[in-house]
Protein backbone atom coordinates (compact mmCIF):
# COMPACT_ATOMS: atom_id res chain seq x y z
CA UNK A 1 0.00 0.00 0.00
CA UNK A 2 1.61 3.18 -1.20
CA UNK A 3 0.92 6.18 1.56
CA UNK A 4 -0.08 8.94 0.08
CA UNK A 5 -0.39 12.82 1.49
CA UNK A 6 -3.78 14.54 2.29
CA UNK A 7 -4.41 17.85 1.14
CA UNK A 8 -6.62 20.15 3.35
CA UNK A 9 -9.75 20.75 3.11
CA UNK A 10 -11.44 23.93 3.49
CA UNK A 11 -12.94 23.03 6.63
CA UNK A 12 -9.75 21.77 7.74
CA UNK A 13 -7.39 23.95 10.11
CA UNK A 14 -3.88 24.57 8.77
CA UNK A 15 -0.49 25.04 10.52
CA UNK A 16 0.88 28.45 10.09
CA UNK A 17 4.36 28.09 8.00
CA UNK A 18 5.92 30.75 10.53
CA UNK A 19 8.89 32.83 9.29
CA UNK A 20 12.22 32.29 10.90
CA UNK A 21 14.48 35.75 10.69
CA UNK A 22 17.94 34.87 10.08
CA UNK A 23 21.20 36.85 9.55
CA UNK A 24 22.10 37.54 6.12
CA UNK A 25 25.47 37.37 5.71
CA UNK A 26 27.45 36.60 2.05
CA UNK A 27 24.06 36.68 -0.04
CA UNK A 28 23.21 33.82 2.22
CA UNK A 29 20.80 33.53 5.47
CA UNK A 30 22.66 31.19 8.10
CA UNK A 31 21.66 31.23 12.06
CA UNK A 32 24.13 32.28 14.20
CA UNK A 33 26.79 30.51 14.80
CA UNK A 34 26.04 30.69 18.56
CA UNK A 35 22.68 29.46 18.35
CA UNK A 36 21.33 32.02 19.95
CA UNK A 37 17.67 34.31 19.32
CA UNK A 38 15.80 36.29 21.11
CA UNK A 39 12.37 37.76 21.27
CA UNK A 40 11.36 40.23 19.21
CA UNK A 41 8.22 42.14 20.22
CA UNK A 42 6.13 44.67 18.68
CA UNK A 43 5.55 48.00 19.88
CA UNK A 44 2.94 47.04 22.38
CA UNK A 45 5.13 44.55 23.69
CA UNK A 46 3.46 41.61 21.79
CA UNK A 47 5.58 38.74 20.56
CA UNK A 48 6.67 38.87 16.78
CA UNK A 49 9.29 36.33 16.11
CA UNK A 50 12.59 35.15 17.50
CA UNK A 51 15.44 36.41 15.53
CA UNK A 52 18.78 35.68 15.09
CA UNK A 53 21.31 37.13 17.99
CA UNK A 54 24.42 37.36 16.26
CA UNK A 55 27.90 36.69 17.62
CA UNK A 56 31.56 38.24 17.52
CA UNK A 57 31.90 35.63 15.27
CA UNK A 58 29.19 36.31 12.54
CA UNK A 59 30.86 39.73 12.79
CA UNK A 60 33.97 38.30 12.20
CA UNK A 61 32.35 36.07 9.08
CA UNK A 62 30.53 39.64 7.78
CA UNK A 63 33.27 41.09 7.08
CA UNK A 64 35.49 38.69 5.72
CA UNK A 65 32.26 38.30 3.22
CA UNK A 66 32.36 42.09 2.50
CA UNK A 67 36.12 42.05 2.08
CA UNK A 68 35.99 39.46 -0.50
CA UNK A 69 32.94 41.57 -2.32
CA UNK A 70 34.91 44.36 -2.41
CA UNK A 71 37.10 43.90 -5.05
CA UNK A 72 34.42 43.22 -7.77
CA UNK A 73 31.87 46.04 -6.47
CA UNK A 74 34.16 48.31 -6.35
CA UNK A 75 35.28 47.53 -9.48
CA UNK A 76 31.91 47.68 -11.54
CA UNK A 77 30.90 50.86 -13.15
CA UNK A 78 28.97 53.64 -11.43
CA UNK A 79 26.03 53.11 -13.78
CA UNK A 80 26.16 49.24 -12.90
CA UNK A 81 25.49 50.13 -9.11
CA UNK A 82 23.13 52.64 -9.84
CA UNK A 83 21.48 49.90 -12.04
CA UNK A 84 21.15 47.63 -9.14
CA UNK A 85 20.10 49.87 -6.20
CA UNK A 86 17.18 50.64 -8.55
CA UNK A 87 16.46 47.63 -8.34
CA UNK A 88 16.25 47.23 -4.64
CA UNK A 89 13.90 49.84 -4.93
CA UNK A 90 11.56 47.97 -7.90
CA UNK A 91 11.72 44.67 -5.48
CA UNK A 92 11.37 46.79 -2.10
CA UNK A 93 7.84 48.42 -4.48
CA UNK A 94 6.36 45.09 -5.07
CA UNK A 95 6.79 43.53 -1.29
CA UNK A 96 5.33 47.48 -0.37
CA UNK A 97 2.54 45.69 2.13
CA UNK A 98 4.91 43.19 3.66
CA UNK A 99 7.45 46.39 4.38
CA UNK A 100 4.40 48.25 5.34
CA UNK A 101 2.96 45.62 8.02
CA UNK A 102 6.54 45.15 9.57
CA UNK A 103 7.31 49.16 10.29
CA UNK A 104 3.81 49.82 11.52
CA UNK A 105 4.27 46.59 14.06
CA UNK A 106 7.60 47.30 14.77
CA UNK A 107 7.57 50.99 15.07
CA UNK A 108 3.77 51.37 16.74
CA UNK A 109 2.81 53.31 13.53
CA UNK A 110 -0.78 53.30 11.85
CA UNK A 111 -0.66 51.64 8.26
CA UNK A 112 -1.22 54.66 6.76
CA UNK A 113 2.29 56.29 7.95
CA UNK A 114 3.97 52.74 7.93
CA UNK A 115 3.12 53.13 4.17
CA UNK A 116 4.63 56.70 3.83
CA UNK A 117 8.14 55.63 5.54
CA UNK A 118 8.51 52.81 3.05
CA UNK A 119 7.26 54.95 0.47
CA UNK A 120 10.12 57.34 2.02
CA UNK A 121 13.04 54.55 2.12
CA UNK A 122 11.95 53.15 -1.53
CA UNK A 123 12.22 56.93 -2.71
CA UNK A 124 16.08 57.17 -0.68
CA UNK A 125 16.83 53.96 -2.43
CA UNK A 126 16.10 55.52 -6.01
CA UNK A 127 18.06 58.94 -5.24
CA UNK A 128 21.24 57.48 -4.08
CA UNK A 129 20.94 55.25 -7.48
CA UNK A 130 20.81 58.26 -9.40
CA UNK A 131 23.91 59.74 -7.85
CA UNK A 132 26.28 56.56 -8.55
CA UNK A 133 27.69 57.75 -12.02
CA UNK A 134 27.59 61.67 -11.16
CA UNK A 135 29.37 61.55 -7.64
CA UNK A 136 32.68 61.39 -9.58
CA UNK A 137 32.01 64.98 -11.47
CA UNK A 138 31.08 66.68 -8.26
CA UNK A 139 33.81 65.08 -5.70
CA UNK A 140 35.87 65.16 -8.60
CA UNK A 141 38.44 67.35 -9.87
CA UNK A 142 40.51 68.71 -12.68
CA UNK A 143 43.64 70.21 -11.00
CA UNK A 144 45.49 73.19 -12.45
CA UNK A 145 49.01 72.67 -12.18
CA UNK A 146 52.54 74.12 -13.46
CA UNK A 147 53.97 71.98 -15.95
CA UNK A 148 52.92 70.03 -18.98
CA UNK A 149 50.56 67.39 -17.45
CA UNK A 150 46.92 66.49 -16.71
CA UNK A 151 46.36 66.50 -13.02
CA UNK A 152 42.92 64.46 -11.76
CA UNK A 153 41.41 64.03 -8.26
CA UNK A 154 39.28 61.20 -8.67
CA UNK A 155 37.37 59.60 -5.26
CA UNK A 156 37.62 55.77 -4.65
CA UNK A 157 35.74 53.64 -1.91
CA UNK A 158 37.52 53.55 1.08
CA UNK A 159 36.84 49.72 1.57
CA UNK A 160 34.69 47.95 4.47
CA UNK A 161 32.23 49.84 6.68
CA UNK A 162 30.72 48.92 9.93
CA UNK A 163 27.17 50.78 10.57
CA UNK A 164 25.72 50.60 13.70
CA UNK A 165 22.17 51.31 12.48
CA UNK A 166 19.36 53.64 13.69
CA UNK A 167 17.58 52.00 16.80
CA UNK A 168 14.20 54.02 15.97
CA UNK A 169 13.79 54.11 12.62
CA UNK A 170 14.08 50.20 11.47
CA UNK A 171 13.80 50.80 7.74
CA UNK A 172 13.83 53.98 6.38
CA UNK A 173 17.65 55.00 9.01
CA UNK A 174 18.69 51.85 8.36
CA UNK A 175 18.21 52.55 4.69
CA UNK A 176 19.75 55.80 4.88
CA UNK A 177 22.75 54.82 6.13
CA UNK A 178 23.47 51.72 3.81
CA UNK A 179 22.53 53.24 0.62
CA UNK A 180 25.08 55.94 0.28
CA UNK A 181 27.80 53.65 1.55
CA UNK A 182 27.08 50.98 -1.38
CA UNK A 183 27.02 53.35 -3.81
CA UNK A 184 30.28 54.52 -4.15
CA UNK A 185 31.58 51.13 -4.05
CA UNK A 186 31.81 49.93 -0.46
CA UNK A 187 31.00 47.03 1.11
CA UNK A 188 28.69 47.07 4.50
CA UNK A 189 28.80 45.24 7.78
CA UNK A 190 25.35 46.33 9.40
CA UNK A 191 24.20 45.89 12.99
CA UNK A 192 20.09 46.07 12.80
CA UNK A 193 18.16 48.06 15.77
CA UNK A 194 17.69 45.26 18.61
CA UNK A 195 14.04 45.67 19.10
CA UNK A 196 13.04 46.23 15.60
CA UNK A 197 15.04 43.93 13.24
CA UNK A 198 12.56 42.31 11.08
CA UNK A 199 12.11 45.00 8.61
CA UNK A 200 15.92 44.67 8.45
CA UNK A 201 16.25 41.22 8.23
CA UNK A 202 13.33 41.78 4.77
CA UNK A 203 15.32 44.01 3.00
CA UNK A 204 17.68 41.70 3.04
CA UNK A 205 15.57 39.04 1.63
CA UNK A 206 15.45 41.90 -1.19
CA UNK A 207 18.57 42.78 -1.71
CA UNK A 208 19.28 38.68 -1.93
CA UNK A 209 17.41 38.87 -5.34
CA UNK A 210 18.07 42.61 -6.63
CA UNK A 211 21.15 41.22 -8.65
CA UNK A 212 23.39 42.64 -5.36
CA UNK A 213 26.50 40.74 -5.04
CA UNK A 214 26.51 38.88 -2.01
CA UNK A 215 28.96 40.14 0.31
CA UNK A 216 28.11 43.64 -0.47
CA UNK A 217 25.62 44.09 2.28
CA UNK A 218 26.26 41.71 5.21
CA UNK A 219 23.08 42.51 7.95
CA UNK A 220 23.49 41.06 11.76
CA UNK A 221 20.55 40.67 14.25
CA UNK A 222 21.69 41.23 17.46
CA UNK A 223 23.08 43.50 19.76
CA UNK A 224 25.20 46.53 18.73
CA UNK A 225 26.97 47.13 22.25
CA UNK A 226 27.95 43.55 22.05
CA UNK A 227 28.88 43.38 18.25
CA UNK A 228 29.81 47.33 18.18
CA UNK A 229 33.48 46.88 19.94
CA UNK A 230 34.74 43.95 17.69
CA UNK A 231 33.78 46.00 14.73
CA UNK A 232 35.06 49.05 16.16
CA UNK A 233 38.47 47.22 16.68
CA UNK A 234 38.47 44.79 13.55
CA UNK A 235 41.56 45.59 11.81
CA UNK A 236 40.08 44.83 8.02
CA UNK A 237 37.16 47.61 8.84
CA UNK A 238 38.22 50.69 7.04
CA UNK A 239 35.19 53.33 8.35
CA UNK A 240 32.36 52.57 11.49
CA UNK A 241 29.65 54.94 11.32
CA UNK A 242 27.77 55.30 14.63
CA UNK A 243 23.99 56.02 14.26
CA UNK A 244 22.43 53.72 16.33
CA UNK A 245 24.68 54.37 19.36
CA UNK A 246 22.88 57.03 21.71
CA UNK A 247 25.39 56.68 24.77
CA UNK A 248 28.31 59.15 24.65
CA UNK A 249 30.62 56.71 26.81
CA UNK A 250 29.91 54.13 24.78
CA UNK A 251 30.28 55.88 21.05
CA UNK A 252 33.81 57.19 22.91
CA UNK A 253 35.03 53.90 23.47
CA UNK A 254 34.20 52.98 19.82
CA UNK A 255 36.25 55.35 18.62
CA UNK A 256 39.35 54.85 20.75
CA UNK A 257 39.42 51.47 19.50
CA UNK A 258 38.67 52.71 15.83
CA UNK A 259 41.62 54.66 16.43
CA UNK A 260 43.77 51.32 16.04
CA UNK A 261 44.18 51.16 12.23
CA UNK A 262 43.11 54.87 12.07
CA UNK A 263 39.33 53.76 10.56
CA UNK A 264 37.56 56.95 9.67
CA UNK A 265 34.43 57.44 12.10
CA UNK A 266 30.60 59.43 11.55
CA UNK A 267 29.87 60.00 15.31
CA UNK A 268 25.92 59.88 15.75
CA UNK A 269 24.06 62.94 15.96
CA UNK A 270 20.43 63.37 15.70
CA UNK A 271 19.30 63.25 12.57
CA UNK A 272 15.44 63.16 11.44
CA UNK A 273 15.71 60.46 8.73
CA UNK A 274 12.41 62.30 6.52
CA UNK A 275 14.73 65.18 5.73
CA UNK A 276 16.81 65.53 2.48
CA UNK A 277 19.64 63.44 3.16
CA UNK A 278 22.54 65.62 1.51
CA UNK A 279 26.04 64.80 0.28
CA UNK A 280 27.43 64.22 3.82
CA UNK A 281 27.28 60.74 3.88
CA UNK A 282 27.93 59.89 0.23
CA UNK A 283 31.59 62.15 0.43
CA UNK A 284 31.93 60.46 4.24
CA UNK A 285 33.41 56.95 3.00
CA UNK A 286 35.59 57.82 -0.21
CA UNK A 287 39.32 58.60 -0.67
CA UNK A 288 40.35 60.90 -3.18
CA UNK A 289 43.33 59.49 -5.53
CA UNK A 290 45.39 62.39 -7.48
CA UNK A 291 46.89 61.03 -10.46
CA UNK A 292 49.15 62.65 -13.03
CA UNK A 293 49.54 62.36 -16.96
CA UNK A 294 51.99 63.96 -19.17
CA UNK A 295 50.35 66.09 -22.35
CA UNK A 296 51.39 64.28 -25.82
CA UNK A 297 53.09 66.19 -27.76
Amino acid sequence: MVWRPTLPTKDSARLDVRKTYKLYVGGAFPRSESGRSYVVNNARGKFLANASQASRKDARDAVVAARKAFGGWSGKTAYNRGQVLYRIAEVMEGRHEQFSAEVAAAEGLSIGKARAVVDAAIDRWVWYAGWADKLAQVVGSSNPVAGPYFDFSLPEATGVVAVLAPQDSSLLGLTSVIAPAIVSGNTVVAVTSFERPLPAVTLGEVMATSDLPGGVVNILTGSASEIGPWLAGHLDVNAIDLAGVTDPEEATALEVAAAENLKRVRRPVDEDWTESPGLSRLTQYLELKTVWHPIGV
